[in-house]
């Protein structure tokens, strides 16, 4: 297996959707719960961007060269893979390649009962970020990146299964994931993970109408949840959802997001969390910032397009919020959420033939005769033909369930600003949805003069009410030195006399941990002084050792009957590619020509 050197320090990867090879299809659950929990494993290594699941599962079922995955995510590494499972036994296979040029790096199957599936992924796991840390450079990786989180695999499976239905992120799959989770439950109470989609599944249900019963089991899952795992970074995205949605608590929705973050920083559901509560009380740069970064890690997210879109439509940036809402649907053209934010941004763009083409080409469009009137009614002066004699029928027929609140805002242009003052008091007062951005909702400007709604600021966003306003801090904490000057020298005078006396490098299998155990060293310790001290990733080094050991044997009139590639061999490369970059990236010519300038 290749173990080639890339020049860049772009410690990064996408794990794709390992493929569902079992007979039965609706084994899909389980790959995708599979991929998942690699991918979560991999974000516990700090210094490696690990692409969020809504980007990396973007390929799924598409057959895309790896260079183009690579440019498009900028990653420098793809974990593509297969998962058969029938009864109990399971086999998964799993490769890591270059992006760079389809390299494989590492690869191997795994043949186990069902039982040693969390082995299985920390061992994949381990083994990948060992990978990258020996081709790009210094990381630190913990003996193990997997803990089981049940020893009870009926229980797993229904987690993987709820998980599933969870992730479709509508009303029919939370509901389902409900019922799944609750029979986890039942099965396995010491089992923390499921307690905490519960939790999360009823705060969000029960934040869309203030179902106070919804949110009291949310609040009491959570607590199953933490008093089996204290540590658990869903456990506290969960609880700041409920913090934040289902009750308004914006201290403790940013404490319970910021802990999340915190334990996890590559979580991106609890950072786009922290976008939308500092949207909601006006802190639009940090909310843009927090947009910008997860970006980096889930470029692929349609919804986090539409987060960032609809801060720059409460901005009054329309112009900006269309592009990313494009950005989103590129993505997913099927997403409302962006669809109805485009109507609304067309509407304040005073553009009603975009805006009427618009309706008439999108079957999902959300409330289009409302739309136009409402257009008309927020552009007087635009001379166009649209009947607005039935707009108190619309109102009086709006039953809710849409993302935007359209009664309200034809209230609002039509002038009856004392009625919508009574809606918008009601619908803060059972909290529902996007109202909470009330605040700043463009259409809501006319409202702004009343004191009445000053009151309604007053009473949700007042100051004691918020999270502290400082900036974001931007500076990086320069890592701590992992040994002391007299380790380093030791270590290094270690490395020497084994290298020259024994040549440990004539091994063409040698990994940086083999070579941490011959010097008696933590492989974290021996990958910083390489990386640090030295400047060299793992290969770089050994390789270098191996270049100078193939001149010397290349020079030697003995060797004259072996060719050169068996000289290389000899010298501890373990493929003809990895030598020929390899020689070339050091002498700047190839292995020929150097021997030709170098022979006497």
């Amino acid at each position: 297996m290749s173990n080639l050197p890339i020049s860049s320090s772009n410690k990064s990867i996408v794990v794709l959707p390992f493929v569902n090879m079992s007979t039965d299809v609706e084994n899909e659950y389980f790959s995708d719960g599979i991929t998942e929990e690699i991918i979560n494993a991999l974000t516990t290594v700090k210094g490696l961007k690990v692409i969020a699941r809504t980007s990396s599962f973007a390929f799924k079922n598409k057959n895309i060269d790896v260079r183009s995955i690579g440019q498009q995510l900028g990653v420098s590494t793809v974990l593509e893979g297969s998962v058969r499972k029938a009864k109990n036994r399971v086999r998964i296979t799993a490769q890591l390649i270059s992006t760079d040029d389809g390299t494989h790096y590492w690869s191997k199957n795994f043949d186990r009962d069902l039982e040693d599936i969390f082995a299985i992924q920390d061992e994949i796991s381990v083994h990948i970020a060992d990978q990258i840390r020996e081709n790009f450079g210094h990381l630190n990786i913990q003996e193990h990146l997997i803990e089981a989180p049940t020893q009870n695999m009926e229980a797993y499976d229904l987690y993987l299964k709820g998980r599933y239905q969870h992730l479709m992120w509508d009303g029919q799959g939370i509901a389902n994931a409900i019922e799944l989770y609750e029979q986890c439950v039942a099965i396995d109470p010491s089992f923390a993970l499921p307690y905490f989609g519960l939790a999360y599944c009823y705060a969000m249900a029960g934040s869309w109408g203030n179902n106070k019963d919804l949110l009291q089991m949310s609040e009491e899952d959570l607590s199953k949840g933490f008093n089996l795992d204290k540590h658990s970074y869903v456990g506290y995205f969960s609880k700041a959802t409920l913090s934040f949605w289902g009750q308004w608590d914006f201290i403790k929705g940013h404490e319970f997001f910021q802990k999340a973050i915190e334990l996890n920083p590559s979580y991106t559901e609890a950072e786009e969390g922290l976008c939308e509560l500092y949207t909601a009380v006006g802190y639009f740069e940090k909310a843009l910032w927090h947009t910008d970064n997860i970006l980096r890690i889930n470029p692929l997210s349609p919804n986090h397009y539409f987060t960032k879109a609809n801060i720059y439509y409460l901005k009054g940036d329309y112009t900006k919020a269309l592009e990313c809402i494009e950005t989103s649907l590129s993505i997913n053209p099927d997403f409302t959420h962006p669809l109805a934010l485009k109507q609304l941004c067309l509407i304040l763009s005073k553009d009603y033939e975009k805006l009427n083409d618009f309706l008439d080409q999108t079957p999902l469009a959300e409330r289009p005769e409302e739309c136009r009137v409402l257009y008309k009614l927020v552009n007087p002066e635009d001379k166009i033909d649209i009947d607005i004699s039935g707009v108190s029928s619309m109102i009086k027929e709006d039953s809710g369930g849409s993302l935007f609140p359209w009664q309200l805002f034809l209230l609002v242009h039509l002038d009856k600003h004392e009625m919508a003052l009574d809606f918008l008091e009601e619908n803060i007062r059972m909290r529902t949805g996007q109202i909470m951005n009330f605040m700043n909702i463009p259409l809501l400007k006319p409202l702004h003069q009343y004191q009445r709604f000053q009151d309604l600021v007053q009473v949700v966003f007042r100051r004691e009410l918020l999270p502290p306003h400082r900036e974001i801090n931007l500076q990086i904490t320069p890592s701590k030195a992992l040994m002391s000057e007299a380790e380093i020298d030791m270590v290094l005078e270690v490395s020497e006399k084994g290298m020259k006396e024994e040549k440990w490098f004539q091994n063409p299998s040698l990994t940086l941990r083999d070579l941490a155990d011959k010097m008696n060293i933590s492989s974290n310790k021996l990958s910083w002084l390489l990386n640090e001290r030295i400047g060299q990733n793992f290969n770089e080094y050994i390789n270098g050792f191996r270049l100078e050991d193939f001149k010397e044997n290349a020079l030697n009139p003995a060797n004259s009957h072996l060719t050169l590639l068996a000289i290389a061999y000899e010298s501890g490369f373990n493929s003809k590619t990895v030598f020929n970059v390899f020689f070339k990236k050091v002498e700047g010519m190839t292995p020929k020509a150097w021997l030709r300038s170098n022979q006497i």
